[in-house]
């Protein structure tokens, strides 16, 4: 029983790690994919984008944004779709003690001063996605 319990963590902690591809997004949203012109199937297969793609291709080729804006660009309708990441930034904390530290507090000095190490996550916007009309006018992302 526990050779099975650790096996299926393992399980899942391996298929936790797998990336959201685009080829598993058409799998996933075969109607969105068959709705779409052959271009933009062959765009979206690559994972890539190109002037004039629909938001659905979008979606498929990048995947859901992080954040969408809507606008009016010259009189039409806009949209921007955000994609970010983040960057793990690590620092060495002091700490002081000062301040009431309970009615559990260690009676022999349980010493609340010191450094300790600190890992927190950064987001930053990795992309963006310009659509006028629905259709994609533009975008750009990080090298």
């Amino acid at each position: 029983m526990k050779k099975l319990g650790i096996l299926l963590m393992a399980g899942l902690l391996v298929t936790s790690c797998v990336p959201i591809t685009p080829q598993m997004r058409m799998q996933k949203h075969p109607d969105l994919y068959a709705a779409l012109s052959p271009s933009e199937r062959q765009w979206v297969e690559r994972g890539e984008l190109a002037k004039g793609m629909s938001r659905d291709a979008v979606f498929l080729a990048w995947g859901p944004p992080a954040m969408s804006y809507e606008g009016n660009q010259q009189g039409k309708a806009s949209m921007r779709w955000d994609y970010t990441g983040e960057h793990a930034v690590y620092a060495e904390r002091y700490h002081g003690g000062d301040g009431y530290r309970g009615h559990y507090a260690h009676p022999y000095g349980d010493s609340a001063y010191g450094f300790a190490p600190e890992l927190t996550f950064v987001p930053y916007r990795r992309a963006s996605v310009w659509f006028v009309n629905n259709r994609v006018d533009g975008w750009e992302r990080l090298r």
